[in-house]
């Protein structure tokens, strides 16, 4: 067995469907030559769900901070760049737990790497450094020329890493200066024709709260005198890079606590992991009741250099669902952000240097007339660097992980020429502890843990939307190709628990619309897209509703029942046992029937395979459209697949299959079942029943059957005769 180089709990991060995330805690392995994880801590003889082999033609993709339900995941994805659609995408909820798994398996990646460049890969290790320097923009703030010798010298000295290429999403859009790397004055005059001012010279208006506030010397003869000269805040925080990071990202509750100017946020646009469009409004203090409020709407961009610093960057933008607010005039950022920088540590603690730069049009007619009001507003965004610093001395670094809540569609629409009259803001739900989040995370892997819910493949989110159209026409298309199902009697089939089609029927069954059931499509391998279920390949003809002293195992054999009558018939018929147990044992059985299997389809292939296959392809979608909330939250309606969580036996007959399924088995389902039992006769409860489709070919998924049992009585249980021999 090869070494185990890291382990432990990470989250995974993917899509279910175009436009939805999920996670999952999951427990990684990271190995001399391979990564893995697993649903639970993994044992002897344990399977993964999935692995990757580490080689050196593999990359770890920084995938950037991922918004999942407001929340803020940090995503790593690592891949072999010669099958770069089968890849292991894990996440983290603070920065510092991602980047100590990237530094682990980058480390493995070297050494895979270090024996590439001593078998004669040298020259091609040199170019693609150079290209990840150029395409990965990951260099530090310093100048341009000491860069290049940099990289020549380094070129040589670190020869067994020029292979590894680490990617920071798609770079800052063209439209942001990134204010941290100071620019030569020449250089900016000949290359960039549109720079109105120079980034190289600052002066040291004052010291407040602790900090230095500079002003930017300009070189130009106009600036328009809406527009403030740019402003940077200079601060020691005593806390790391990472938590500081963090916190500057978040827009929940806990920013009020820190950045005096912050009113409420919300995530417009989320554009990859490191690009995101932002809605911002100001809380500015200068006579408010005669100068109507400030928002902004603005990208902000980030990344981590290599030296452990973080670059956020801020300029406006216009967007679509960012419109123009009534009441509100829109300020317009002409460029600003942090720079978070190390320091070395002093008396066992981190320290890190904060800059906050800031240049802001504050629009509005009378603006200009008051330079006072210029000045007090940027000194106010200014002074949340102190803010954080206090923030952190009088708190641990340990905090929620950085939440965004996600803004309401806010279309373009002509501003009220009214007064602005103040308005209740949204509220701003208080963010949950990382325990929290975690534990709710880890309860949810409990439930789910035999789900079919896990990706097995990715799709690159700039691949997404073209199969939107595609996905959409083959929903169509299996509505118009669906094939109307042969005719049976059912008048000759019969079962001791009456069917009624009617809404408010009690203690009885009807067949169930397979249209509210979602199952896997045809291009579900690729994208995880779902689609309604529609027609069932069997027919549901009769439902049993037994009791007994003990366990009812094999019920097709018992005379009279609708197995019996349609093997006489010529018909096959799939009978599904749902055992109960308890002081008193129950049983519902359900009777599908169709006219033959058809030769090689995947329900001929689960009928007559054996019982490893079927335990791995038997499905239940479960739901509760009526009775209490808390039974609802309990049942849920995630696909479970029923040889995976709890024992089943398979009865395979001449004309039929019964499958037993002992639900006592499963403590979880035992605990859920112990809850519906004592209501059941408050509920309705869905179930489908399907053949999972693994392969593009066995897709897309089709419903074998599904019923509805409405306000079921234990009392019209009755005791069944077994005594029969099978058929």
């Amino acid at each position: 067995m090869t070494k185990v180089v890291y382990e432990g709990w990470m989250v995974r991060y993917g899509r279910r469907k175009i436009g939805r995330s999920f996670i999952h805690m999951r427990y990684f392995v990271l190995e001399s030559r391979l990564l893995a994880y697993y649903k639970k801590k993994p044992q002897d003889n344990v399977v993964p769900i999935k692995t990757l082999v580490i080689d050196g033609n593999c990359r770890v993709e920084d995938r950037g901070l991922k918004t999942h339900h407001g929340h803020m995941v940090y995503v790593l994805s690592v891949y072999n760049k010669k099958e770069k659609y089968h890849r292991i995408t894990m996440a983290a909820f603070n920065i510092q737990e991602a980047l100590v798994w990237k530094e682990k398996i980058e480390f493995v990646i070297d050494l895979h790497q270090g024996s590439q460049a001593a078998n004669g890969n040298k020259a091609y290790a040199s170019f693609e450094y150079k290209s990840a320097i150029n395409n990965g923009r990951t260099a530090s703030s310093s100048d341009r020329d000491s860069q290049c010798s940099a990289q020549e010298d380094e070129e040589e000295s670190h020869h067994r890493t020029l292979l590894r290429r680490t990617t920071i999403g798609n770079g800052p859009p063209e439209s942001i200066l990134d204010w941290t790397c100071e620019i030569d004055s020449g250089l900016s005059n000949q290359n960039n024709s549109d720079q109105v001012f120079s980034r190289k010279h600052w002066r040291l208006v004052r010291c407040q709260n602790g900090l230095r506030i500079f002003e930017e010397l300009l070189e130009v003869d106009y600036l328009p005198r809406s527009c403030s000269r740019a402003m940077k805040a200079v601060g020691v925080v005593e806390a790391s890079c990472e938590a500081i990071f963090e916190l500057v990202m978040g827009m929940d509750g806990t920013r009020f606590e820190w950045d005096c100017s912050f009113q409420y946020g919300s995530l417009v646009e989320e554009v990859d992991g490191h690009t995101a469009i932002l809605y911002h409004r100001l809380q500015l203090d200068w006579f408010s009741i005669f100068v109507w409020p400030r928002d902004l709407c603005y990208v902000r961009y980030w990344r981590r250099n290599d030296d452990g610093s973080y670059v956020v960057l801020f300029r406006s933008r216009e967007h679509a669902n960012c419109g123009p607010q009534p009441g509100f005039v829109r300020a317009h950022i002409e460029s600003g952000g942090f720079n978070i920088s190390p320091l070395k540590p002093r008396n066992g603690r981190a320290r890190t240097q904060v800059q906050h730069l800031m240049q802001i049009d504050l629009k509005g007619w009378g603006v200009g007339y008051f330079p006072s009001f210029q000045q007090h507003c940027l000194l106010h965004m200014l002074n949340s660097v102190a803010g954080l610093r206090e923030w952190f001395s009088q708190t641990d670094e340990s905090h929620a992980a950085p939440r965004i809540p996600v803004m309401a569609n806010m279309t373009s629409g002509p501003v009220s020429s009214k007064k602005y009259q103040k308005s209740q803001e949204p509220s701003i739900q208080p963010s949950p502890s990382l325990d929290q989040i975690n534990a709710a995370s880890r309860n949810s892997v409990l439930m789910d843990e035999y789900s079919e819910e896990e990706d097995e493949y990715q799709i690159p989110e700039t691949e997404q939307e073209a199969y939107t159209d595609r996905l959409e026409n083959e929903t169509k298309q299996m509505v118009l190709d669906e094939e109307p199902m042969d005719q049976i009697d059912l008048s000759c089939f019969s079962g001791n628990l009456r069917r009624d089609d009617r809404d408010n029927s009690r203690d009885c069954w009807r067949i169930s619309d397979g249209n509210n059931f979602r199952v896997r499509s045809k291009n579900f391998s690729f994208d995880k897209s779902k689609i309604p279920a529609g027609k069932h390949l069997m027919e549901l003809v009769a439902v049993d509703w037994f009791k007994d002293v003990k366990r009812m195992d094999h019920v097709a054999r018992r005379q009279g029942c609708a197995v019996q009558v349609a093997s006489e018939k010529g018909l096959f018929s799939l009978a599904i046992n749902l055992q109960v147990p308890g002081s008193t044992h129950y049983s519902m059985v359900f009777y599908f029937v169709m006219k033959q299997l058809v030769p090689g389809s995947l329900l001929q292939r689960f009928v007559d395979g054996d019982d490893e296959f079927r335990n791995s392809r038997l499905k239940l979608i479960p739901s509760v459209p009526k009775g209490s909330w808390i039974v609802r939250q309990s049942v849920g309606s995630t696909p479970c697949l029923l040889g995976k969580a709890v024992d089943c036996t398979y009865i395979r007959g001449a004309k039929y299959l019964e499958i037993d399924v002992d639900i006592g088995s499963s403590t979880v389902a035992n605990g859920v079942l112990g809850l519906v039992c004592g209501v059941i006769t408050t509920l309705v409860v869905d179930m489908a029943f399907l053949v999972q489709a693994n392969t593009y070919d066995e897709l897309p998924e089709r419903l074998i059957g599904a019923v509805r049992a409405s306000h079921v009585e234990l009392s019209s249980a009755i005791v069944p005769k077994l005594d029969a021999s099978p058929t």
